[in-house]
């Protein structure tokens, strides 16, 4: 059985959660739920990016035996930032801004890793798209070591969205892949910047790449054609705490 402090159950606890502003990391809802139960919770939900999941009524069955009604609302333990409130404050406190931003990274372990990595080299911020990523539960503060309980996450509708306010605040927005052809150390990551990675199985999305003020790789002599993204996004980090050291 699933900790009950990490979720809420029955359809009209869920919408009200939605209504309170509740920071809602997922939402399990029952195959087949009746009809007018799930049109009360879809029109709540209606234009919001929450992650939904039609799932059997035995998984709903094992987060609780209570009256579940068919739905199971997951919410995160840490509130998420704001980019541009996050943004601004590191230069009101004369800081150039340090961001990590993850493509649609689905890995929680991954998640994890580069949260504890991003506190270690002294990134200010990550952030997140609002559908098709990770996003901020137990196991994941667990796994960055308490990291996300220190480093802010900042949840947008898009990752290009992101990419947009970063860079109307003035940040150079540089995306890291294996096909990049400037190296790490090429880059001048002493100015306002953030570094993008990309998802475990497609990278980083092409609108994004395009929209980067550059696209670096991290040079390898092995055989494997890329770095696992948390391995990678330790790697960039580090060069940014190098460079500005």
């Amino acid at each position: 059985m699933e900790q009950e402090k990490d979720f809420i159950y029955g359809v009209r606890a869920v919408i009200e959660a939605i209504r309170s502003g509740k920071e809602i990391t997922k939402i399990l809802i029952q195959k087949g739920l009746e009809k007018d139960l799930l049109n009360e919770l879809n029109e709540e939900i209606k234009g919001k990016n929450y992650q939904l999941q039609f799932v059997p009524y035995e998984r709903l069955q094992r987060a609780t035996t209570g009256n579940h009604q068919g739905v199971v609302a997951y919410i995160s333990p840490v509130e998420y930032g704001n980019l541009e409130e996050v943004i601004l404050k590191c230069f009101d406190e004369g800081k150039d801004p340090f961001i990590l931003v993850l493509d649609r990274i689905t890995d929680v372990r991954n998640f994890g890793g580069i949260a504890r990595s991003a506190e270690c080299f002294g990134a200010d911020a990550i952030v997140i798209p609002g559908k098709d990523s990770v996003s901020i539960t137990p196991d994941a503060i667990k796994t960055s070591a308490g990291a996300l309980n220190s480093i802010p996450v900042c949840k947008v509708d898009q990752i290009a969205d992101g990419v947009d306010i970063m860079q109307s605040l003035g940040l150079k927005v540089y995306s890291c892949t294996e096909k990049g052809m400037l190296k790490a150390e090429d880059v001048d990551f002493k100015v306002p910047c953030a570094i993008v990675l990309g998802s475990e199985k497609d990278g980083i999305t092409p609108k994004v790449i395009k929209r980067s003020n550059a696209v670096f790789q991290i040079p390898m002599s092995g055989n494997i054609a890329s770095l696992n993204v948390s391995v990678a996004a330790g790697i960039a980090s580090y060069e940014v705490l190098r460079q500005r050291s």
